[in-house]
């Protein structure tokens, strides 16, 4: 079904305004689909008020059978959902279907987690008193979400705030539509409530002005670029909104030089590359000790001069074209940009004549070069040569950024101490995916704040009441 869903009806916009959906490996129109503006968001805002009123006295129980219908409805339909992901994505069908096995995962997990919601009793210094702490669920929540992972960004928010007993209002990205379609599809199929869940495909400008200025929201949570965090950030500041944001990130990669430089080189292209670079954890500054850093570069430029661009169809596996024509000059700008400050550009870095593909490049830089505090989104691989480890963590630590960061050494003494003084959300040690269902998504400094996914993920959606009893005895 390609269109919105509002009150538990597939509508077109109220506008009647369309999309047209562009595919970024062809640049063909793929499909035309609602588009709509702050009047759908109003209209889905009212109808998840309206029945927030009962989903919020259910118990975790009755909403856990929904997101588990849900998940299986995922799973059933998983070829048919990841298809179209790729189609609107240019991702491989093997990320696609990942994707949408995580999201199933996301909506199972919060089925049982939202049961364990657990509040407290608190003794009291005096006796004749009784205090609590329970939970209650924070009430219509706005998830705005980015088109690189149109499926798992919004499961991780919807299944939480859903499970917590939250109503929903779900704007994807206009480059990414079908998945968002999908998802809705899933919960329609379910039984989900009317109105628990709402589907809006519309302008973002207008939408997030009005979600955060309509007071029947109580919280939004935002996946997207620093950029328009801060502007969610100062609109928020005016009407007390709660915020929930998952932003930028500029990740180091320390590799010591007693690691299997072999075994490292070749996951770390493949890391790199996964989505094309377009993962807000992709790792992006690659810091290599300089006793084993010739070698390092040697693989990984023979790596990439055996890759291939091209359309991702069954399971042949290229490396995938960028979302759109904004994110391909901005990949093509940083590599002008390196070579204006004096970075070597060992291989890579040509853009396709048709689609929005840039050849993956391998980048040698310093760290004095500029290029490298931007956030690259894309499929450029930095490397920087070091000597020691105060040096490379204080280079590491030089960001604005602070979500994801990596690791890679033998000695559990310099694991610890990079994880320790590393100043990022989440650090991965000899992993290249420091995060799960049932682990805390974390960033801090500008890449966000809040937590997604995990136990800490549900009380994103519950506020905290003291319930206190006096004059007991």
């Amino acid at each position: 079904m390609r269109k919105q869903y509002i009150n538990g009806e597939w509508c077109d916009a109220i506008d009647g305004a369309t999309w047209d959906l562009q595919s970024p490996s062809t640049e063909e129109i793929l499909d035309k689909v609602p588009f709509g503006n702050a009047a759908d968001c109003k209209k889905a805002i009212a109808a998840a008020d309206a029945s927030f009123k009962t989903w919020k006295n259910t118990t975790p129980y009755f909403r856990a059978e929904f997101l588990k219908k849900a998940a299986n409805y995922m799973r059933a339909n998983v070829e048919a959902f990841a298809k179209e992901t790729s189609l609107e994505t240019g991702k491989p069908m093997l990320e696609s279907r990942g994707e949408w096995q995580v999201s199933a995962n996301l909506f199972e997990w919060y089925a049982e987690e939202g049961k364990r919601s657990y509040g407290r009793v608190i003794p009291s210094s005096r006796i004749d008193k009784r205090s609590m702490v329970i939970y209650q669920p924070l009430g219509v929540v706005g998830v705005i979400t980015a088109w690189n992972f149109p499926a798992y960004n919004p499961a991780r928010a919807v299944a939480a705030a859903l499970a917590a007993g939250c109503s929903v209002i779900m704007r994807g990205s206009e480059f990414t539509p079908l998945s968002s379609f999908n998802m809705a599809k899933a919960l329609h199929e379910a039984g989900i409530p009317k109105g628990v869940f709402n589907l809006i495909n519309t302008e973002p400008i207008s939408t997030g002005t009005e979600m955060v200025e309509n007071p029947l929201l109580k919280k939004i949570s935002f996946t997207g670029s620093t950029r328009v965090g801060k502007i969610l950030m100062d609109g928020a500041s005016k009407t007390s909104t709660k915020l929930s944001l998952e932003l930028g990130g500029n990740a180091p990669v320390i590799i010591e030089k007693d690691v299997d430089v072999e075994a490292i080189a070749h996951q770390a292209i493949v890391a790199k590359l996964r989505n094309c670079g377009q993962v807000c954890v992709s790792p992006q500054r690659f810091y290599v000790h300089s006793d084993i850093f010739n070698q390092f570069v040697s693989i990984v430029k023979d790596d990439i001069s055996k890759l291939k661009t091209g359309i991702n169809g069954d399971d042949i596996d290229f490396v995938g074209p960028l979302i759109n024509k904004t994110q391909q000059k901005h990949s093509l700008a940083m590599l002008e940009k390196a070579k204006r400050e004096g970075a070597t550009i060992h291989i890579g870095g040509e853009a396709s004549d048709k689609g929005f593909f840039v050849n993956p490049a391998l980048i040698e830089a310093r760290q004095n070069q500029e290029f490298i505090k931007t956030e690259v989104f894309g499929p450029l691989m930095i490397v920087i040569p070091f000597e020691t480890k105060e040096q490379v963590l204080e280079w590491a630590n030089d960001t604005e950024f602070g979500l994801a960061s990596y690791v890679f050494t033998n000695h559990i003494k310099t694991a610890n101490f990079y994880a320790e003084n590393l100043e990022f959300g989440m650090v991965g040690i000899n992993e290249w995916a420091a995060h799960g269902t049932e682990l805390p998504f974390v960033g801090i400094k500008s890449s966000g704040i809040g937590h997604e996914s995990g136990s800490e993920g549900l009380k994103e959606y519950l506020e905290l009441k003291l319930i206190s009893y006096g004059n007991m005895s």
